[in-house]
């Protein structure tokens, strides 16, 4: 894809944050007729939405992690105002493994019902030991527990064997940490294309986990906040709704701190989002229950603005991972027919016409609408240079180019191609050590580049 463009762009929470302001008393008083008004059906989503904050700084066999129970008291604040019931804050002292392990297989598997959303969120030490099989398996280091020692810990199987026994329809674990070790299954997809009101995903279990970092990797604290929260609450606060329908998913969530703490970090940290049971979907944020069939179209200019740069987002994504190219291309079309002056879109619809499903026709009719609704992208100008110089128009790539470089005169790629272009097709030498020239100053690496330019400054001038 265009170099410019790539810069662009549960329901239950187990939030784990080791520090305890509440005592198990914080839980309301189970009673059998509690679990009993749970055979019927709530009249939203849920009858009750739960959330765990686990935060531990200050450990006693391991050095301690600054702001990470200022870290966990946001997230706990975050889902109070998104309306979950039950809040509890455990955090240091109060994130003991007995602790813990109590709430994990004793409290939270009592009181938390059928129709019910969970989530668990976890911030702390980790560690790691291999199975009999030989495998990694990650777990979560409590307050009085060694991090080299799984003894006190608590494991990746024994979360596994908690979320199997919880009754919750939703169950989400959010981790700040590299926990590995789950029985992977395909990630979530967004499936909410068209729709106001996603029930059929809301209406089947799902278990699912978002890390905060691959294996291998850490959740990164500059100036001692970690960038994973940092961007989890932003994504809470509904900049995670990608397609924008008011409906916030946990597919969404994890694909959103996917995306913006990859960018965040330069490629260091990666969050991941697996989903481990079930095959439904999670609900942070419940949109509008509206009237409205599936598939029903934007009525008013802004709607349809709003659904056009959803369809775009998703194309980008798609083509991003290399994947449903046909689909993507449909998404393309979509966007198009939703807001005719999006230039952003025929930009990346050239780019596909050109370089993935060639149609030079399509790919030069896209570019020239590019440069007519979005000129103050240099990518509109680029592209449209490099249809040119594949239909064997030079000298009108030549002045797209040029007006690449006219909006953004430290377009790296821009002179590389004209560097290419003035060497191979217009005859133009000492034009194309300039733009070479140019590239390598502005870090470029490229060998030809390179080349071209020691090769002029070896040249005698006359």
């Amino acid at each position: 894809m265009p170099r410019y463009m790539m810069k662009k762009p549960w329901i239950i929470v187990l939030a784990v944050v080791l520090l305890a302001p509440y005592g198990f008393g914080a839980f309301p008083p189970f009673s059998v007729s509690t679990v009993l008004a749970q055979l019927g059906k709530p009249e939203g989503l849920y009858y009750k939405s739960w959330a765990i904050v686990i935060g531990i700084e200050h450990y006693v066999m391991a050095p301690p992690i600054s702001g990470v129970i200022a870290d966990a008291k946001k997230v706990a604040d975050a889902f109070r105002q998104l309306g979950f019931d039950e809040v509890v804050e455990l955090y240091d002292k109060g994130a003991g493994s007995r602790r813990l392990h109590q709430i994990l297989n004793d409290v939270l598997p009592r009181k938390v019902g059928r129709m019910d959303r969970l989530v668990i969120f976890y911030a702390g030490h980790t560690g790691s030991i291999q199975d009999a099989d030989g495998q990694d398996r990650g777990y979560l280091v409590p307050f009085d527990a060694p991090v080299n020692n799984a003894t006190k810990s608590v494991t990746v199987e024994q979360l596994k064997e908690f979320t199997r026994r919880s009754a919750s329809k939703h169950t989400l674990l959010i981790l700040d940490a590299p926990i590995f070790g789950w029985e992977m299954t395909k990630p979530q997809e967004l499936t909410l294309e068209g729709r106001l009101s996603p029930e059929s995903e809301t209406e089947r279990r799902a278990v699912q986990v978002i890390n905060a970092a691959r294996q291998g990797e850490v959740s990164e604290r500059p100036d001692n906040e970690s960038r994973f929260v940092h961007t989890l609450l932003t994504g809470l606060s509904g900049a995670a709704d990608l397609d924008k329908n008011g409906w916030l998913m946990v597919s969404e969530l994890g694909r959103y701190l996917e995306q913006q703490v990859r960018a965040a970090s330069s490629g260091k940290q990666i969050p991941t989002t697996l989903r481990i049971e079930g095959d439904g979907d999670g609900v942070l944020i419940e949109g509008r229950k509206l009237a409205l069939t599936i598939g029903a179209e934007p009525r008013t200019p802004a709607e349809r603005q709003q659904r056009a740069k959803a369809e775009y987002e998703r194309a980008f994504a798609l083509l991003q991972e290399g994947k449903a190219i046909e689909e993507a291309v449909e998404l393309l079309d979509r966007a198009i027919e939703y807001d005719p002056t999006y230039g952003d879109a025929y930009v990346l619809k050239s780019y596909v016409r050109s370089e993935v499903f060639p149609d030079l026709d399509e790919a030069l009719s896209a570019g020239l609408l590019a440069v007519k609704y979005a000129p103050e992208n240099p990518d509109s100008f680029y592209m449209l240079g490099m249809v040119y110089e594949k239909r064997g128009q030079f000298s009108d790539a030549e002045t797209a180019l040029q007006q690449t470089l006219r909006v953004n005169d430290a377009y790296q790629d821009a002179y590389f191609a004209l560097g290419e272009l003035y060497a191979d097709r217009l005859n133009e030498p000492q034009k194309s050590a300039e733009a070479f020239r140019r590239y390598v100053e502005l870090g470029g690496t490229h060998d030809r580049a390179r080349a071209a330019v020691n090769q002029a400054d070896r040249t005698p001038k006359p």
